[in-house]
């Protein structure tokens, strides 16, 4: 439970310092385009910080830590989630420093790679959840159909 704690406090910092950044820089560019960066405070938010606490209400219900892919699982969100908000961050500021003609189409095809790993991680995560649900319920049926014996 606390590496789930530790990531969602990691994601938090990095999303509140994402939402200055993103203001302090565009303001030093004077960019008025739009660009990721205006969405990478909330990508930290949602994917980083509120999917780690949900993840970590799910951890506390069904012991998904239990599941033997749940740490591969942790490693590939993390990658894919750090992978594709860093392939933001740098679009963002090649396009804000006027720029933007210098990101092709291989960088979107490289950043596009960190939303294929995100998918992964979020097709593992239902996988691990749906079977720990399940193995939570069997364990209350079969609790249920042998109580313990009484002294």
């Amino acid at each position: 439970m606390r590496k789930l704690y530790i990531a969602a406090a990691t994601y938090l910092g990095f999303g509140l310092f994402a939402g200055v950044f993103y203001r302090e820089w565009t303001r030093v560019f004077d960019a008025v385009e739009t660009s990721q960066l205006n969405t990478l405070h909330t990508h930290l938010l949602v994917l980083g910080t509120f999917f780690f606490l949900i993840a970590l209400a799910l951890e506390k219900l069904f012991r998904l830590s239990a599941h033997k892919s749940f740490n591969a699982w942790f490693i590939v969100h993390n990658i894919a989630l750090v992978w594709t908000i860093g392939f933001m961050l740098a679009n963002g500021i090649v396009h804000t420093t006027g720029n933007g003609d210098a990101w092709g189409a291989m960088w979107s095809g490289m950043a596009g790679l960190g939303h294929i790993l995100l998918t992964i991680a979020f097709i593992m995560f239902f996988m691990i959840l749906g079977k720990r649900i399940r193995r939570v319920e069997l364990d209350e049926t079969k609790a249920a159909t042998n109580p313990a014996p009484s002294v």
